[in-house]
């Protein structure tokens, strides 16, 4: 074309947790049979939704108000039963005006960082989700700034990394908090929150804090929501019903704004999303109608504390199957439902293999191995895929230079959860020894 159409950030915009759908799909074409443990939809992987819940929603599909548009910042009810209930815990306090809907937290993301100036960077985790880093990278139009997680440290943020990114690097104007953690499953203690806080204060910067799995906490642990500990430092809470409920097909997510009118550059910012948000006119109206009566229904805790003590019960399953085998390092994942485990320093090579007695399969791995950039964490993830049809996502796509993978832990049969990681703990032997 006679111009350039194509957006500066273009090639940051990916998402490997679906993108490997596309290989799994040609594999299962060719013969194998898929274990999706690539995307945490606890739909997908068999979670029934119980029948009071589906009444509720129901019921208020039934009433000519779901289906019309609520006000741009979201419905006035259900803005206030969520300050309701965000004041109670103490902390930083907030009205139903510092609250924004948006059609799942993907879209608040993106508002999130595409509306920051260009320059503007948020120094965001490594490993991170994909939607964020991908999201902050692309309205920068370059490479995300990061800081570590250290996987020899439970996967805790590293703090001294963190100033270093913030230091000498005077674009950075917030900071990225993912806790409980995608990728990753890490539950951050209140010191290493505190820290965090206490370095965005130093620096006057704000802090955005993605807290979507902070009701699915496990194996002792507890942490602090960013309402706790964010004093008079501007921040931006990320919550939704897509994993609580779960609910993920009724994108529904909002963003809670804390210290929102204590710096003009920040109360500006917030304004420009919520403008943008005016010009969809609104986020979807049913799920924002229903998130009151569901969360208050006396049989919602019970349901939830039953799904998050499966995860505890899964995850020590799956850490017990890993922890010794030689050539990774393994967390136990303590919430949300992920688990990422990295290989240590040089145990990958483009060498190894494991064995695909299918001829097609074989081929088409082979073919995909082949290039001449894959990762070695790619490499190994499609070797795995092609000879016991797991298909799980390669560290190396959450932003990090770790080779490794992230698995879920959604799973509901519980002898086929366990089958599963066997495998992968039998096939990591192998193909690490298929060199030796």
């Amino acid at each position: 074309m006679r111009t350039n159409i194509v957006h500066i950030g273009a090639e940051e915009l990916t998402y490997e947790i679906r993108a490997i759908v596309n290989v799994g799909q040609k594999l299962q074409e060719l013969g194998i049979e898929t274990h999706w443990e690539n995307i945490g939809d606890p739909v997908a992987k068999g979670e029934e939704i119980p029948q009071w819940m589906k009444k509720i929603v129901a019921e208020i599909a039934m009433d000519d108000a779901s289906y019309a548009y609520s006000p741009t910042r979201g419905v006035l009810a259900t803005r206030e039963f969520i300050a309701s209930e965000t004041n109670k815990r103490g902390g930083a306090q907030i009205t139903p005006d510092d609250i924004i809907f948006f059609n799942g937290l993907g879209d608040a993301i993106s508002k999130v960082f595409g509306f920051l100036k260009r320059t503007a960077r948020v120094v965001v985790p490594s490993p991170s989700y994909t939607t964020h880093s991908s999201a902050e990278a692309a309205h920068a139009g370059d490479r995300p700034v990061c800081y570590r997680l250290d996987p020899a440290h439970h996967w805790y943020p590293d703090l001294d990394d963190l100033e270093k990114r913030i230091k000498y690097n005077p674009a950075v104007a917030g900071i990225l908090i993912i806790n409980p953690d995608n990728p990753t499953g890490a539950v951050y203690p209140d010191d290493i929150l505190i820290g965090m806080v206490e370095l965005a204060r130093k620096y006057d910067l704000f802090v955005i804090c993605d807290e979507v799995y902070h009701n699915i906490i496990y194996n002792g642990t507890s942490t602090l929501p960013i309402s706790d500990i964010v004093g008079d430092v501007p921040a931006i809470a990320m919550r939704g019903i897509s994993k609580e409920m779960p609910w993920p097909g009724s994108r529904c997510g909002w963003i809670e704004v804390y210290n929102g009118h204590k710096d003009p550059l920040f109360e500006k910012y917030v304004a420009s999303v919520l403008n943008a948000k005016m010009l969809e006119v609104c986020s979807t109206t049913l799920p924002q109608l229903a998130l009151p009566p569901l969360m208050s229904h006396p049989q919602y805790d019970s349901y939830l504390k039953e799904r998050v003590k499966r995860y505890e019960k899964y995850s020590n399953i799956a850490y017990d199957c890993l922890k010794d085998v030689e050539g990774v390092i393994v967390n136990r994942t303590n919430g949300a439902f992920y688990m990422s485990v990295a290989f240590e320093e040089g145990a990958l090579n483009h060498r190894q293999t494991l064995p695909i007695a299918n001829k097609g399969v074989r081929e088409h791995v082979e073919g995909l191995v082949n290039q001449e950039s894959i990762s070695p964490d790619r490499r190994f993830v499609y070797y795995l895929l092609g000879s016991t049809g797991i298909c799980v996502v390669p560290l190396t796509s959450f932003v990090t230079d770790l080779q490794g993978f992230r698995t879920t832990l959604l799973e509901r049969t519980e002898d086929n959860f366990r089958k599963i990681f066997h495998t992968i703990a039998e096939s990591i032997k192998q193909y690490l020894d298929s060199d030796r």
